[in-house]
């Protein structure tokens, strides 16, 4: 009979912080190997780790040659086109320049949650760190921790935008609705995203800012959640008007729900009405009719970052272009003239 011995627990940070006499958050910073710590501290914290064999080892082993060569993505909504293509370009261009790459999702962007995964970062001993979280309140948080590697946030907010390197969202929703304003529309609707997304907050405001140079008016936005389900119940709703002849789209998920809500109306598309996405999802080509949309350079986004991030490393020559990405307009066979 197999006698049912204790379990163990593993030594955690906490642990290697009393046996060294230090807070946690020294250990953290001797994991990510910060110029403020004493070389007697990290000594000390090094040896409670070989002592107590703490794990993550890797942290230590790379302590111990100076570098990681490990890369953090710091990623909130990673389901979502643009927030997963993000993460895919950066591990690309991270490989080619000979770096790993670790993830932290967050499920929720409470402070807790930001902390814990930063936390999970530094254990791997990163030398820096990508911030992909498109919630303005992700920043609202960040903005009060102490991140002691370099970072890029792909984001620019305007509260951390030294850190930031962006497509430029703004440019690319003018694009979408001078387009459709070219072709001689001037009722034009506007799907917008989640109001806490920074993206679709961007999209809106270029919508907004074009429409009022162009001296159109405008109606006030309508606030999706990035869903074909909602882009369909929406146009279920707004074909029963019929008070405009275009819709720019704050992405091509929620446009694809607008299409087949038209089709159910009898509409054609672009006879009776033309759309406009955004993203350049790989499907969009595919629908019926293909999707005029705007389309986002992930893989030059993903080189860039790197670029800039590995620049701020010690050593390394800095990176004065950090001009935001322009988008480009895909025009295909959803858009036309007004047909009235």
């Amino acid at each position: 009979m197999t006698e049912n011995l204790p379990k163990v627990r593993a030594p955690s940070i906490r642990d290697v912080a009393r046996l060294a006499g230090v807070s946690h958050q020294t250990v953290s910073r001797v994991l990510n190997n910060h110029p403020s710590i004493r070389e007697s501290t990290k000594a000390r914290v090094l040896q409670v780790m070989a002592d107590l064999q703490y794990r993550p080892n890797r942290a230590a082993r790379a302590l111990s040659r100076g570098r990681s060569r490990t890369i953090g993505i710091l990623s909130a909504q990673s389901s979502e086109y643009g927030p997963a293509s993000s993460i895919a370009a950066i591990q690309d261009a991270a490989r080619e320049a000979g770096y790993y790459v670790n993830t932290a999702n967050l499920d929720t962007v409470d402070q807790e949650s930001i902390e814990a995964a930063l936390m999970h970062l530094m254990l791997q001993a990163v030398e820096g760190i990508v911030v992909i979280a498109p919630q303005v309140r992700v920043f609202d948080v960040l903005e009060q921790l102490s991140i002691t590697v370099p970072f890029v946030s792909l984001q620019s907010t305007g509260h951390l935008d030294d850190h930031a390197l962006s497509v430029d969202q703004i440019a690319g929703a003018r694009l979408a609705t001078r387009h459709l304003i070219d072709l001689g529309h001037r009722r034009i609707y506007h799907l917008a995203g989640p109001q806490d997304w920074i993206e679709a907050e961007a999209r809106m405001r270029g919508f907004l800012d074009e429409m009022g140079a162009m001296d159109v008016p405008t109606t006030a936005p309508i606030l999706g959640d990035w869903t074909a389900d909602f882009g369909y119940h929406a146009g279920r709703e707004l074909f029963g008007r019929r008070d405009f002849t275009a819709i720019f789209s704050s992405n091509d998920q929620m446009a694809l729900g607008l299409m087949h809500a038209a089709r159910d109306a009898g509409l054609d598309i672009p006879g009776d009405i033309s759309i406009v996405g955004f993203d350049d999802i790989p499907e969009a080509a595919h629908f019926w009719p293909p999707l005029t949309t705007v389309r986002q350079d992930f893989g030059e986004l993903g080189r860039r970052c790197i670029a800039l991030l590995l620049s701020n490393l010690p050593g390394s020559e800095p990176i004065a272009d950090r001009e935001p990405i322009m988008p480009r307009l895909i025009v295909r066979e959803s858009t036309a003239p007004p047909a009235f």
